[in-house]
C-alpha cells in the first residue's frame, strides 16, 4: 500500500461501523488528552454521523479537555433544522460529551463572506492539528462544503490560501456556506471517512480513480501524503 492511500474498513452494518468508529475515535481523543493535555474532534453534518454522535457521546473520556468543531456549517441561524450546529448540539453534546467544549462556525454576520474573518480568528485558535477529523461525502464527491463547480473552490483547496475557513456558495444546494479550507482539513492526526450504502462505495471507486480534483473534492482529500486517511463503509 503506497503512503498515500486510504485503509478501508468495511463492516456487515451500520451498527457494527458506529461501535468500532465510536471507540476509534474515543481512543484518538484520549490519546490526544494523554499526550497533549487536549483532543481536538472535528465533525461533518448529515444524517449519517448521527447514530456514531449517539454512541461517541456515551462513552467515558475527560471530556472537559475536548473541544470539537464542524468541518462546514450552513449559513443559517444555528437553532434552524438544518444547521449542523444544531445536529451536533442534538447529538453529540450530550450525555458525557456534555462536557465539551463547541466552537461554532456560524457568527453574527449577515453572509458567510462577511463572516470568513471571525470564523477564522476562532479556528486559529484551535491546537492543531486535530486529533481527528471525520468527513462524509456526496454522491456528486463533494465533502465539507467543497462543492465541484462552487466558484471559489479552487481557491478553497489551494494549499497556500493562508486560510483556515472559507465562505463558498454550492452550485445547487441550498445555503451559502462556511468551509475549512482543504489546509486545514488536512492538519489533522486522522482523518475518517464515514460512509453508508452502496451508492457512497461506487462514489467513493470511482474518487480513487485519476480525475480533476475538482470534479470530484474528495480526491484532494484521498491523494495526498500528509495525513492518514481512514475509510469507514458499511452497505
Amino acid at each position: 500500500m503506497n503512503k498515500g492511500m486510504p485503509a478501508f474498513k468495511g463492516f456487515k452494518d451500520s451498527a457494527a461501523l458506529v461501535a468500532v468508529l465510536a471507540d476509534q475515535v474515543a481512543d484518538l481523543l484520549r490519546a490526544g488528552i494523554r499526550e497533549r493535555g487536549k483532543g481536538s474532534l472535528v465533525v461533518s453534518g448529515g444524517s449519517t454521523p448521527v447514530p456514531f454522535f449517539a454512541a461517541l457521546s456515551e462513552l467515558a473520556l475527560d471530556w472537559q479537555q475536548v473541544t470539537i468543531t464542524l468541518a462546514d456549517e450552513r449559513w443559517v441561524d444555528p437553532v434552524a433544522a438544518d444547521s449542523n450546529e444544531h445536529l451536533v448540539r442534538q447529538h453529540l453534546l450530550q450525555n458525557r460529551a456534555a462536557l465539551a467544549s463547541f466552537v461554532g462556525l456560524k457568527t453574527g454576520a449577515p453572509t458567510a463572506v462577511q463572516g470568513e474573518k471571525e470564523c477564522g480568528d476562532r479556528l486559529a485558535l484551535l491546537p492543531k492539528p486535530f486529533d481527528v477529523l471525520i468527513l462524509g461525502m456526496g454522491n456528486d464527491g463533494h465533502t465539507a462544503s467543497l462543492f465541484p463547480q462552487a466558484t471559489r473552490l479552487g481557491e478553497a483547496l489551494a494549499l497556500d490560501s493562508g486560510k483556515l475557513c472559507m465562505a463558498i456558495t454550492p452550485p445547487v444546494a441550498p445555503h451559502e456556506r462556511m468551509t475549512l479550507t482543504l489546509p486545514a482539513l488536512l492538519q489533522s492526526r486522522q482523518i475518517i471517512l464515514h460512509l453508508v450504502g452502496p451508492d457512497k462505495r461506487v462514489v467513493y471507486e470511482r474518487a480513487l480513480t485519476n480525475g480533476p480534483v475538482t470534479e470530484m473534492p474528495i480526491r484532494a482529500v484521498l491523494d495526498q501524503t500528509s495525513a492518514p486517511v481512514t475509510v469507514f463503509w458499511a452497505p
